[in-house]
């Protein structure tokens, strides 16, 4: 037998992923791009109903303050996510709620200047006020360290090595919304995953007159099967006597979206009243803002690469979180329970459906701001039970992990130094935020519980993130062991290109303004 040649077991490393139909400048036909427009606008109901859902009930809200609070995240997911994909990064992201911003949301709930009003509506008003005016104060974060450049400058401190525990962990660490929420009913959660893993998978070739239709809309094709046995199922009687969460979990009529939502309703500034302003609230959210802006990075990395496209130069990530921080401003003034960062799932849709196209998720923005106008039909699709959703999350958020791992090809991964790096990175990065999520779940608060609550919550929310904890210690040893000698193993000299936007002639293609405003606002 021949010996084997070196190139023959090993692949040179790709500045942009291969395989894509449309890449982030290119666009689907006009049809096509529309009801995949529709797909990511469906994929982004899960946390659009989930955080509401958890939070305006411990608030005091009934359905009808549900329902609006659903329609109103929608409605500034739409508008955020236009204005990311215009004058932000440029990069096909949908801007979605956060759940980095239920510690310090919860503890506004729970602070007795609030808890002791009787009434339940008044109570209700008042904490979205308290929210609302916390999330305003903290989005000044973004605002500034955005658009004064800061994080670009901070950004000229990462390299390949630092980056993949970041990026896996934007995906990696959300594995607590997978599995065990598809567990709380698997007899919907468990067919949700197999189909959705056979159409995008292993019948990704099947073609209707030339055209992947599997493929492209294998998840809207299995949400509709499994929603209909879902529905079967609910309307049979089959959880007629099941206990009170497994029917939450599993019936497609728990929701009371539908029968609360307004047919018509739009949104406005300030329309739960004059927010009402804490310093102690203020600081804790700004954790908050922080933790977003850390894994808004990694999924806008992310997301550049399953578009096609080559990573944002540090000017143009810079850009993006001071857009976000302007985004998480509109979240405070229109009262939406939560602030904003990239939502993850949308961004391992990119990969599933093969299409990276700035337009399409242009187009999904659409639908949101449509339907969160139109409440009856936004509520219908609303309704589709959260099980469903993260049974597509196991395999969303895995191929958004796998992003980051693919970094790994850029470093030497036969050096000790990037091997220690990176396991430490990844093992710390998930095992310290599951200790502080394990402790609160026992103790009722986290690990800091001192006399001063709004520093409790500043490091409960820090270290409950995975991508944050990574951050943190990955970046620190990337720069502290052996830097000097190293940087050829932590992957700088193909990484430097990518530092200035002029540094690779593809990045005036990918990330260059609309409407020619690089005229007022040139890269640096």
């Amino acid at each position: 037998m021949d010996p084997v040649k070196p190139e023959e077991i090993s692949h040179p490393p790709m500045d942009q992923l291969q395989g894509l139909e449309y890449c982030i400048d290119s666009n689907p036909p006009w049809g096509e791009a529309i009801a995949l427009g529709f797909e990511h606008y469906i994929l982004a109901l899960g946390t659009a109903v989930m955080i509401p859902s958890f939070l305006v009930p411990m608030m005091g809200g009934d359905d009808g303050d549900k329902v609006r609070v659903v329609q109103t995240l929608l409605f500034i997911q739409g508008v955020n996510t236009l204005l990311q994909t215009l004058f932000g990064t440029r990069l096909p992201t949908v801007i979605g709620g956060s759940y980095a911003f239920m510690v310090p949301i919860i503890s506004i709930i729970h602070d007795s200047s609030l808890t002791r009003i009787e009434d339940p509506q008044l109570r209700f008003l008042s904490t979205m006020r308290a929210v609302q005016g916390a999330v305003i104060v903290a989005s000044s974060v973004q605002i500034i360290l955005g658009f004064s450049q800061l994080w670009a400058i901070c950004s000229r401190f990462f390299s390949p090595v630092g980056m993949v525990p970041v990026i896996a962990l934007t995906g990696f660490g959300l594995f607590n919304r997978g599995f065990p929420v598809v567990g709380t009913c698997v007899e919907i959660g468990i067919p949700m995953l197999i189909l959705f893993v056979l159409f995008s998978q292993y019948l990704k070739s099947f073609q209707f007159r030339q055209f992947p239709v599997v493929e492209r809309f294998a998840m809207i094709i299995a949400l509709i099967i499994v929603w209909a046995y879902a529905h079967l199922l609910t309307a049979s009687g089959a959880y007629k006597h099941r206990p009170h969460q497994t029917q939450v979990n599993c019936r497609t009529d728990m929701s009371n979206l539908i029968s609360s939502a307004p047919w018509i309703k739009i949104p406005y500034p300030l329309q739960w009243g004059a927010p009402s302003f804490d310093a102690g609230h203020a600081f804790a959210m700004m954790a908050a803002v922080l933790v977003s802006l850390v894994e808004s990075t990694g999924a806008f990395k992310a997301a550049a690469r399953l578009a096609s496209a080559t990573p944002p130069p540090p000017h143009v990530l810079s850009r993006g979180i001071g857009w976000q921080g302007i985004g998480i401003l509109l979240n405070g003034l229109f009262g939406t329970l939560s602030g904003s960062s990239v939502s993850v799932e949308n961004v391992g849709l990119l990969g599933s459906t093969r299409v990276g196209s700035r337009r399409v998720i242009q187009i999904s923005a659409g639908f949101m701001i449509f339907f969160s106008m139109l409440g009856k039909f936004g509520a219908l699709f609303a309704s589709i039970p959260f099980t469903i959703f993260a049974a597509v999350y196991c395999v969303l958020f895995g191929l958004v992990a796998s992003v980051g791992l693919s970094f790994l090809q850029f470093t030497n991964m036969n050096s000790l130094r990037n091997l220690f790096i990176t396991g430490v990175s990844l093992f710390l990065g998930l095992s310290i935020p599951e200790y502080f999520r394990d402790f609160a779940v026992k103790a009722l608060h986290g690990p800091a519980h001192t006399n001063a609550g709004w520093f409790n919550d500043f490091l409960n929310t820090i270290f409950s993130s995975s991508p944050m904890v990574a951050l943190m210690i990955a970046v620190f040893l990337d720069n502290t062991l052996d830097y000097k000698e190293s940087a050829k193993d932590r992957g700088l000299p193909w990484w430097a290109k990518f530092r200035t936007f002029k540094g690779d002639s593809r990045n005036e293609e990918f990330y260059t303004l609309p409407f020619n405003l690089n005229r007022f606002f040139p890269p640096s």
